[in-house]
């Protein structure tokens, strides 16, 4: 059978990059036909190599950088590129803020199709690197190389520690330095990694199931407690042993030494044994004055700084009083919940994660809040009429859903129910302006602001107050 001959992706020249689009990418029109380019930023004059072509659109990777845009800078990263994380490095931080602010714009125009209130400028980051207090870090015998060394002919240490490259999830691309959390967190993978290369530990191969080391997680607060949980495929305890021991002995600042073996064929926790080898079962954080227990398994915002600042803009587009009662949806472990529960009358969280109200009630006895309930479960099958007959009506709710938003029963429960506000927390404006949208036959857009809780991404969250029309 003949071979296919390799037809070269065409090169447009001289194009200019104009904007950003969703997922980070720049965007260029070409005779009216939409070009979104990878690592584009807007004022590049780019030659375009096309590398994918639709009816409407194409997908295209800079060959040359004809000129770069003044938004340009060095990326400090030098693992930048290849790693799916920061993917804006290559962006001023000002503006990475400014392309922010205009996504958000975008999707309430494009979707919400409502009118906007004067949107507050976006609340950057003080801090732009070691910002996250976790990061998930993955064992695979598929490290990720380069054309270059592969086409050199040498003979590479196949086995990784680090993230999944984008666009190539079977292979791991090697970390050596990442600045998305404290440096400290660089000491303990390294020094794992080369423990397990030594000591001829087998690296996880996600085709095949085989192999024993499979993930790192490191947590950190900024009460600078550390926590490090290693997931194990099987149950070789002479190893597991020789690993834990080696840890405890090197890293004594670490508070919550922990293991998983998990044989499955996925990396979710929430369905494993936890054993805790050394230190505590949990770490603390706080924000302001209240105190967080935050477990393996917990979720937690992963910029705590933010964090307190994101609870702020709750508090102050909530505008609780005394005799308020506050659903707090998708409440985790009760992190905003807890947060505003001294100023109201009563807080009823609901969350599905069983572990993870487990903490919300111990955090509530922790800070000596009585006033709150914790509810295990989805929302939609949760939040019916004789829920909140049960609990009271809400005067105020407060969502911060996942990224596809929230579920329709919800929405149409709150419609009814009526609350005199709602404070929409989002981590995808997309899906916050299409139910903003749903809630508007009652509810009046009054206030939205974006936060950026995650530096170097095109990552945003957004804070919306819908009141209730007269």
């Amino acid at each position: 059978m003949r071979k296919k001959k390799k037809i070269p992706h065409p090169v447009i020249e001289n194009v200019e990059v104009s904007s950003i689009a969703a997922e980070g990418k720049g965007l260029a029109r070409v005779d009216n036909f939409v070009v979104f380019v990878d690592k584009g930023v807007p004022g590049d004059i780019i030659n375009a190599k096309i590398i994918q072509k639709k009816k409407d659109y194409a997908q295209a990777e800079i060959d040359t950088l004809v000129k770069p845009s003044d938004k340009r800078v060095a990326p400090f990263c030098k693992h930048f590129g290849t790693c799916g994380g920061c993917k804006w490095q290559h962006v001023g931080y000002e503006h990475q803020l400014a392309f922010k602010q205009q996504i958000v714009l975008d999707a309430f125009q494009r979707i919400g199709k409502i009118a906007l209130p004067d949107m507050q400028p976006i609340l950057g980051c003080e801090e732009t690197v070691h910002y996250r207090n976790k990061l998930e870090f993955t064992f695979s015998d598929r490290v990720w190389l380069t054309r270059e060394q592969i086409d050199s002919g040498e003979t590479f240490n196949r086995n990784a520690l680090g993230f999944h490259v984008a666009g190539n999830y079977a292979s791991v691309l090697q970390i050596e330095e990442c600045f998305l959390q404290d440096n400290r967190v660089n000491d303990i993978r390294n020094a794992v990694f080369q423990f397990a290369i030594e000591h001829q530990y087998t690296f996880y191969n996600l085709k095949f199931h085989e192999g024993l080391m499979r993930n790192l997680i490191i947590r950190s607060t900024t009460l600078d407690e550390w926590m490090v949980t290693v997931c194990f495929a099987a149950a070789d305890m002479e190893k597991i042993e020789q690993m834990m021991a080696f840890i405890k002995e090197h890293f004594p600042y670490i508070t919550s030494l922990n293991y998983i073996i998990n044989t499955k064929k996925n990396d979710t926790i929430y369905d494993q044994e936890v054993i805790t080898y050394h230190g505590k079962d949990y770490i603390i954080e706080q924000l302001d004055t209240i105190r967080y227990k935050i477990s393996p398994k917990s979720f937690f915002q992963t910029n705590s700084k933010q964090a307190k600042r994101l609870y702020d803009i709750v508090k102050e587009f909530g505008n609780f009083s005394k005799t308020d009662i506050v659903y707090d949806l998708y409440c985790g472990t009760g992190s905003i919940g807890l947060y505003i529960a001294n100023d109201c009358k009563k807080v009823v969280g609901i969350e599905q994660i069983p572990d993870a109200i487990t903490d919300a009630a111990y955090n509530a006895n922790l800070n000596n809040i009585d006033n709150t309930a914790f509810h295990v479960g989805t929302c939609e099958d949760i939040l019916k009429e004789d829920f909140i007959q049960a609990h009271e009506m809400p005067d105020i709710v407060v969502v911060d859903p996942p990224r596809a938003g929230l579920h329709e029963k919800v929405i149409n429960v709150l419609l009814q129910a009526a609350p005199k506000k709602i404070v929409y927390v989002s981590c995808n404006p997309a899906t916050q302006a299409r139910d903003v949208l749903l809630f508007s036959e009652k509810y009046q857009l009054t206030k939205c602001l974006p936060v950026d809780m995650f530096p170097h991404t095109y990552h945003i969250e957004n804070v919306v107050l819908l009141e209730l029309k007269d």
